[in-house]
C-alpha cells in the first residue's frame, strides 16, 4: 500500500510491479476488482480505495540463488544474460521453487524444460530463470487486462529495478514500456506521503494526496524501457507455453 502512493499509483490506469524477493503488481481503482478466479487480491489501499494485487512467491529469491550458485557477481550476470537471445534459445524455466502463489501451487516444483545441447549452458540457465520469473508476472498482468486494467506504462520499484536489462526485460514481457522513479524506496517515500497527508487533514487543511505525489513522485526518464517488438513476440509465445506446460505437468500431478 505504500509503494502504490510512493509510485503514484493513486489514480485509474497506473501500475506497479514491484521487484523483490517476491514479486507484486498491483493498481488502483475506486471499486473493488472481484476476480472469478481468486487470482487476484481484492485488497483496499490506504487512500479509502482498492489495491487489486498479484503476488508471486519466486521471484530475486530464484535469480539471487542462481547468481550464487554460479559464482557471479551482478557485472558478470549481466553480462552472461546479454550474451542469451531472448528465449533462451528454448530453454524455460518454470520458477515454483517453493511453490506458488500466482498460480495457485503451493506444492508446486521448479521445471527446466526444453533442454538442448545449444542451450545446456550456464548463461542460458541464468537467463531462463529471469525470464520465468517475470513471465509470472507476465501472467498476473495477463489476469488484469482481463478484468479490465489496461496500463499505458508500468511503474518499477524494488532492488531488481536497479538491473537496466531487467528493465528491458519487464517492458518487452509486459508489452508497455517500464519506468522506475527518482525514489528507489518506493514504500518508504509512500509511508512518508501518507504520515504528512493524514497530519494535514488532522490539521483541518493541507494539500490533497495527489497534489503531493505530483510534487514528490517523479519519474527517472533515464531509466524507461520500451518494448522490443520482436521479443514481445518471443515472450507472448513463451508465456503461452508456460501455461501449457503447467497444465500438462498439473493434470499429470508432475508439478
Amino acid at each position: 500500500m505504500m509503494a502504490a502512493i510512493g509510485t503514484g499509483n493513486i489514480e485509474p490506469g497506473v501500475v506497479t510491479a514491484s521487484l523483490g524477493t517476491s514479486g507484486t503488481l498491483f493498481a488502483f481503482s475506486t471499486v473493488p476488482i472481484i476476480d472469478p478466479l481468486g487470482e487476484v487480491a481484492a485488497f483496499c489501499d490506504s487512500t479509502d480505495d482498492w489495491l487489486p494485487l498479484i503476488c508471486t512467491l519466486n521471484l530475486t529469491l530464484i535469480t539471487e540463488h542462481v547468481r550464487n550458485l554460479f559464482g557471479w557477481d551482478y557485472a558478470k550476470l549481466e553480462e552472461q544474460i546479454r550474451a542469451v537471445p531472448a528465449g533462451c534459445d528454448g530453454l524455460l524455466l518454470l520458477p515454483y521453487l517453493t511453490g506458488e502463489r500466482t498460480p495457485d501451487l503451493p506444492n508446486g516444483t521448479g521445471v527446466f524444460h526444453g533442454l538442448t545441447l545449444t542451450n545446456f549452458t550456464a548463461p542460458h540457465m541464468a537467463r531462463a530463470a529471469f525470464e520465468g520469473v517475470t513471465l509470472g508476472l507476465g501472467y498476473g498482468l495477463a489476469r488484469f487486462r482481463e478484468l479490465g486494467m489496461h496500463p499505458a506504462e508500468i511503474r518499477l520499484t524494488g532492488g531488481g529495478s536497479n538491473s537496466r536489462l531487467w528493465r528491458q526485460m519487464c517492458a518487452d514481457v509486459f508489452g508497455v514500456p517500464t519506468v522506475c522513479l527518482q525514489s528507489g524506496e518506493g514504500a518508504g517515500l509512500g509511508g512518508a506521503i501518507q504520515a504528512g497527508w493524514v497530519w494535514n487533514n488532522e490539521q483541518g487543511s493541507g494539500a490533497t494526496l495527489a497534489e503531493i505525489c505530483e510534487r514528490l513522485v517523479q519519474a527517472d526518464e533515464t531509466s524507461r524501457n520500451v518494448p522490443d517488438a520482436n521479443a514481445s513476440q518471443v515472450y507472448s509465445d513463451a508465456l503461452n507455453r508456460t501455461s501449457e506446460i503447467r497444465k500438462a505437468f498439473s493434470e499429470a500431478k508432475l508439478i
